[in-house]
């Protein structure tokens, strides 16, 4: 039985009608709220917290600790978390032998193939619901919510907490628990929440270096905007932009050996992460020898100004640099 996300996020009860229940999909974030509503639900009971792999190491460990209740247990509840078709052959034989048991099953994305996915959504006896991204008008209602007691509460601070979290409810929850517990006495200052919330790290530079790298005129000049540089870390900030400069110059390297760009980029070692790829593939596409020797030059004269002046705005250097970066990219 498939149950909407939405309907079970505004009434949860219906999932313990069923002795065994599976949540699945990318939104981390949303499986982990349902999973603070069972507990919340089932306070006093206890909760077992198993993954997939050690219930497949021993299969017995299921049963016996579902077996093992004492005189004034009559139910408890079970999470099996990065569950996949796997998992299937022991959840069938398990079942049978409930009483007052809850299984709760978390999954990452599984495809329409998947059997452990077809158990749950055409069984009678299982229920399952899909937890796939929220989109930001979703998000935009979670914040609503939320913080709708807060004095100071404002569209401006919502779309903080959306440009700084990517569309991730996991990260949305964070920075909200964030603002509730330091502002106990609902009174949000809006001059006080970039700091609190420690907006545009260091994987919102890596993304402003990214866009740069692309020559993307449009997101790099709005990434400069919201980016908040921290002194402190200008260092880092050149580290991470000649580390990519490298690799560009190492992918430029092996086109001479006539692969194709997304082989080249699978033979580099260390491997890229898969996230990186399709980046990292853009990018090659705008660099050349010329050009990278250009930049090199440019993040050397940086850094030396940089430790060699200590009056100097490195801040200035730094969005400068990513300008020229940019520029550099999209020169023929």
């Amino acid at each position: 039985m498939i149950f909407k996300s939405y309907l079970l996020e505004q009434n949860n009860l219906v999932i313990y009608n069923y002795k065994a229940f599976l949540f699945y999909g990318e939104n981390q974030g949303l499986k982990k709220e349902f999973k603070e509503k069972i507990k919340l639900d089932k306070k006093g009971l206890e909760i077992l917290n198993l993954f997939q792999d050690e219930i497949l190491k021993n299969q017995n460990i299921l049963i016996n600790e579902i077996k093992n209740k004492s005189l004034f247990e009559k139910e408890k509840v079970v999470f099996i978390n990065e569950a996949n078709d796997k998992i299937v052959p022991i959840i069938e034989d398990i079942v049978e032998q409930i009483e007052g048991e809850k299984i709760f099953i978390f999954s990452d994305v599984l495809d329409k193939k998947s059997k452990l996915r077809n158990l749950f959504e055409k069984s009678k006896i299982y229920g399952a619901s899909p937890c796939y991204k929220d989109n930001e008008i979703t998000l935009r209602n979670i914040i609503a919510d939320k913080l709708k007691n807060y004095e100071g509460m404002s569209p401006q601070i919502g779309n903080l907490l959306i440009q700084n979290t990517n569309l991730d409810r996991n990260k949305i929850l964070n920075e909200i628990n964030k603002i509730q517990s330091y502002f106990v006495d609902k009174a949000i200052a809006i001059d006080k929440i970039n700091q609190l919330l420690n907006i545009k790290s260091s994987d919102d530079f890596n993304e402003l270096k990214d866009e740069a790298l692309k020559g993307n005129k449009i997101k790099t000049n709005r990434l400069l905007a919201d980016t908040i540089f921290n002194s402190e870390n200008n260092i880092f900030y050149l580290n991470s932009i000649n580390q990519r400069i490298n690799r560009l110059n190492e992918i430029e390297n092996l086109k001479l050996q006539n692969q194709n760009m997304e082989t080249l980029i699978a033979n580099l070692k260390p491997p890229v992460f898969w996230k990186d790829k399709s980046t990292l593939i853009d990018q090659a596409k705008k660099w050349n020898k010329k050009k990278i020797k250009q930049a090199l030059n440019k993040t050397f004269r940086v850094e030396i100004s940089i430790k060699s002046n200590s009056s100097i705005n490195k801040d200035i250097l730094i969005k400068n640099l990513i300008v020229e970066l940019c520029q550099t990219a999209n020169a023929s």
